[in-house]
């Protein structure tokens, strides 16, 4: 059966913007240009070697209903929850934490100078898995599976199966694929991506082509229905992110840290985190 091939049908540029404790960030996914892509409800990238644009990181914030995607690329952060839970992320590695009936966590840089650098997605989570207890799934840079395709071309699989390799993230309801994917100059790779999946790829460094559009660095492009995508990078080589996951085609309500289905519930939200019952 003939592949159909995705192309990009929306682009959207970053918003600068800042969040935490002063932390200077670029807001891809939930700023006036692209709010949602469903189930995707937010992507920020962070990226400075000046202390001042991340050193008060994101002090103790309460999350429910849905689950935040953190991806590392340079730099250390320190998290900590508020069930005592804690941790370090290292450069290369990521954490998928599902907050689910909620907790109270922090995510500090561990550094106090050079390069911080790294990525945060929100996924959303179904109305049946929206109070269920948290999880992390931390991962180390090791445990994160590459390909080595073609031509030089690397794949770096966090989340689903590609290229003959399955990422470390494990039971997630949105069957997610996150692929980390770097191509040398003038070279090509097509990635299949489910068709009943919501796509977008970013490229991360570089400039190059998804489905035959051309895309900057720092430029998210929504991807069409079908079965694979390509890439293609320009005359500098280009890193590019493959995203995807079930769409849930639910109603969403959110405020601030929390994500559910109806206004009621985020209003029993407001008032659980004030009493004191998301803690984990």
């Amino acid at each position: 059966m003939d592949q159909r091939k995705r192309t990009v049908v929306n682009i959207a540029e970053g918003v600068r913007t800042s969040d935490g404790a002063g932390v200077r960030l670029t807001r891809i996914i939930g700023s006036g240009r692209m709010m949602d892509l469903d189930p995707f409800l937010l992507f920020d990238e962070f990226k400075s070697d000046n202390p001042d644009d991340y050193i008060g990181g994101f002090p103790d914030h309460p999350h429910r209903g849905f689950e935040t995607v953190t991806y590392l690329i340079a730099g250390v952060v320190d998290h900590a929850d508020s069930a005592g839970n804690s941790g370090t992320l290292q450069p290369g590695g990521a954490q998928w934490m599902t907050a689910g009936r909620g907790l109270v966590h922090s995510e500090l840089p561990k550094q106090k100078e050079g390069l911080l650098w790294g990525f945060q997605l929100w996924v959303n989570l179904p109305a049946d898995s929206k109070m269920a207890p948290p999880r992390y799934q931390d991962i180390t840079p090791e445990a994160i599976p590459h390909a080595q395709l073609p031509d030089g071309v690397v794949a770096r699989v966090l989340a689903g199966q590609a290229f003959g390799v399955t990422g470390p993230v494990e039971g997630i309801v949105t069957i997610p694929l996150y692929i980390d994917i770097s191509l040398p100059p003038n070279t090509s790779i097509s990635v299949p991506v489910e068709d009943e999946k919501s796509a977008f790829v970013y490229m991360a460094e570089g400039e190059g082509e998804a489905g035959g559009t051309a895309l900057a660095a720092g430029t998210l492009g929504q991807l069409s229905k079908g079965d694979s995508v390509e890439l293609a990078a320009g005359s500098s080589g280009c890193r590019v992110f493959v995203v995807a996951a079930k769409p849930l085609n639910e109603p969403v309500a959110r405020w601030g840290p929390f994500v559910m289905n109806t206004d009621e519930e985020i209003e029993q939200a407001i008032q659980d985190y004030r009493a004191g019952r998301i803690r984990d």
